[in-house]
């Protein structure tokens, strides 16, 4: 099945809006760099997600871009924890006590968050529980782990926390796969730390798998999926491929021809479809592109209370951002690995965490791009009068040319309105990161393209 129209399928996946590549030097700010008690000032604190980031990895992945370093020599990782505490302590003033501040969710990313030792785990607990006042125990904590890291020591450490979801990255059960992405592990070793993970009884255990690998093919891509399924996960995220710059596989010359092909992307298209299919017919649910659930495992996304669309993120560690209803900021965003050891050093060397670094503001505009955003690319779709008691204005009003666009390909479930929702159909759901980029912006496309990638 090819697609009926020429737009490429893989653009850009959209996990936050706007990207930190539009994010911009908050210096030249009326009075200097935000003060953050004034930022959260009027803001409701009631439902907070929480995310501590931990940037350090044991090896860099080919397809890697996030923001993470290669090792931690001379005890980087107690220095970092150091910075980590003291930006808590600031954190929790600025947001004062004048009214209840209640964390909701929380989540512990990277880089890979059990680099650390089963010790530092416990006192990157602490810091949430004991700084933050974040309750781990009675609410969603997820955690990234990596197959070499996953040990029963730190596990039984997240264990005894409230970690109530564990996401490791296998890739590909295919050892030839993981060497063509980068990505040096064998198989066995993933079996033995997925054991270890059923065994620590962490409530939901997340497997991610990438498709578009090169040398991958239809029949090597069900071997993963059903070697995935074997340990009846009750989350599984499919990801594909992206080549960037300044990426492992960004540098080869091979990676760089295969993402300007026209025939990755169809591949890629095949075995998104083939493994989307596997899935439902193994009894998960599809959430979003990326993201597949069992249908009777726990929900994880936290209480009904919270909506990422609307509530606020506190992001802690020099790669999280954080959001207001004004502002989203953060610290300087690299992917070259001299100049995040740059931004890392710099980060551990600061004692003042009082005000917003780098960032941009949101306006009424971006606000309704973030809402349409957030909403569309669930599965589950935009509940219309949801959107309209927020902003006083339908979808359709705010982008009629974006939307009349894709219901054009074929990308709008049509029968959804009579729910009241906007809902993508299963081809806009596979164009998702056709899709997002899509509602970006000029302004925000505008400072990405600006961006001078370091």
């Amino acid at each position: 099945m090819t697609s009926r129209h020429t737009t490429r399928p893989y653009q850009s996946y959209v996990y936050a809006y706007p990207h930190k590549t539009a994010y911009g030097d908050l210096s030249g700010h009326p009075g200097g760099r935000p003060v953050l008690s004034d930022l959260w000032a009027g803001e409701s604190k009631d439902a907070l997600s929480l995310y501590l980031h931990i940037p350090f990895c044991e090896v860099r992945c080919g397809f890697c871009n996030l923001f993470t370093r290669i090792g931690a020599p001379d005890e980087l990782t107690t220095r970092y924890l150091d910075a980590l505490d003291r930006q808590a302590t600031a954190v929790r003033d600025a947001l004062g006590d004048g009214e209840p501040v209640r964390f909701a969710a929380a989540a512990f990313g990277g880089g890979t968050p059990t680099f650390l030792t089963a010790g530092e785990l416990e006192r990157l607990c602490d810091i949430a529980e004991k700084r933050m006042g974040a309750d781990l125990r009675s609410v969603p904590l997820s955690v990234e782990t990596s197959p070499s890291t996953a040990t029963a020591d730190r596990l039984a450490v997240l264990a005894d926390r409230g970690t109530t979801r564990i996401s490791i990255g296998v890739q590909s059960f295919i050892d030839a796969e993981a060497r063509a992405a980068v990505r040096p592990q064998h198989r066995v070793d993933v079996e033995t730390a997925l054991a270890r993970i059923r065994d620590s009884r962490i409530p939901v255990l997340n497997i991610d798998l990438i498709y578009g690998i090169d040398g991958q093919t239809g029949r090597s891509w069900r071997t993963s999926l059903d070697a995935a399924l074997q340990w009846r996960p009750e989350e599984l995220y499919l990801y594909p491929l992206y080549v960037r710059p300044l990426t492992g596989l960004g540098r080869a010359g091979a990676a760089g021809a295969a993402a300007a092909d026209a025939a990755w992307d169809e591949q890629r298209l095949r075995l998104y479809r083939a493994g989307r299919d596997h899935l439902l017919a193994h009894g998960y649910e599809q959430v979003s592109m990326r993201m597949f659930r069992r249908a009777e495992a726990p929900r994880t996304e936290g209480p009904d209370d919270y909506a990422c669309q609307t509530d606020g993120m506190i992001g802690l560690g020099c790669g999280a951002r954080s959001y207001t209803s004004k502002l989203h900021y953060s610290f300087d965003y690299a992917v070259e690995m001299r100049e995040v050891r740059s931004i890392i050093d710099r980060y551990t060397a600061t004692e003042d965490f009082s005000h917003a670094e780098v960032g941009r503001f949101t306006d009424g505009d971006e606000a309704r791009r973030r809402h349409l955003l957030q909403s569309v690319l669930q599965a589950a779709g935009l509940r219309v009068a949801e959107y309209r008691e927020r902003f006083g204005t339908d979808p359709a009003e705010d982008f009629p040319e974006e939307l009349a666009r894709f219901e054009a390909r074929g990308w709008l479930d049509g029968g959804a309105a009579a729910d009241g929702l906007l809902r993508l159909s299963p081809e806009g759901l596979a164009h998702s990161d056709a899709l997002g980029p899509g509602l970006f912006s000029p302004a925000v496309r505008a400072a990405m393209a600006a961006y001078e990638l370091k």
